[in-house]
């Protein structure tokens, strides 16, 4: 019985999950019982930067613990249950989006490998001292663009509030310029030929438990206080 939940759990991702982001580090490494040998799955659930409770009070720790434990593994699970047996098993993450991008029939495993990609950049793009100014390169960058960092500010909180039902808000660079944008549901900068720096999820699972259908107050203290601005400065750099 305890070999067949394995089994069905996609190699321990998801029961993994559960125990918290001490042990996700460890989701990559293949498991089983004694005597038995099971190959690691393809994508595995990157552990969380912090610790599930270290964005509290702005995001708490039972909203991380949903977030990441449960959606962001979920994904995961879900792509590598649709990859088996495909020309995308043993294909990396990335290229995977690339190929299904815009495939009528190939919509699912696109939505789970997008939202993989794109939740594990919101993490980054959080930290628990985040907001302040940005480093001075890239600040540099956001005045020419944006005129000043206010700006810039406002138009990345209008889009992650207007984005309407589910997506994202995204800061990224567009040439040589930056500029913010929004997508829905699963779609990602990176089909698009823009580079992304920063990203607030807007689905309600990113901010239901704490704010309920306050979504603003949610976007307006993430920019506050978690915002993670060396992130999008080695993103900038890159």
């Amino acid at each position: 019985m305890i070999e067949k939940q394995e089994l069905q759990n996609g190699n321990g991702i998801t029961r993994r999950s559960f125990l918290g982001a001490s042990t996700i580090a460890l989701a990559s490494v293949a498991v089983g019982l004694p005597g038995r040998a099971f190959a690691a799955a393809p994508i595995s659930l990157p552990p969380l930067p912090y610790a599930e409770n270290a964005l509290e009070p702005v995001i708490s720790a039972k909203t991380i613990s949903f977030h990441y434990g449960k959606h962001h593994s979920g994904y995961v699970t879900n792509t590598n249950n649709l990859i088996a047996g495909t020309e995308f098993a043993d294909t990396p993450l990335e290229k995977i989006i690339a190929a299904s991008a815009g495939k009528a029939d190939k919509v699912a495993i696109f939505n789970n490998a997008a939202q993989v990609w794109n939740h594990t950049f919101y993490w980054k793009s959080l930290a628990p001292k985040g907001g302040g100014k940005p480093p001075a390169a890239l600040a540099q960058k956001i005045e020419a663009s944006f005129g000043s960092l206010d700006a810039c500010l406002k138009e990345f909180s209008t889009a992650a509030v207007t984005q309407f039902a589910s997506g994202w808000a995204w800061l990224v660079k567009d040439g040589d310029k930056l500029k913010v944008v929004k997508t829905s549901n699963a779609e990602t900068p990176i089909t698009q030929g823009l580079k992304p720096l920063l990203t607030i999820d807007v689905w309600e699972h990113a901010y239901y438990l704490d704010y309920q259908n306050r979504r603003a107050d949610y976007v307006a203290a993430v920019l506050d206080k978690l915002i993670n601005w060396e992130f999008a400065a080695e993103n900038l750099a890159k």
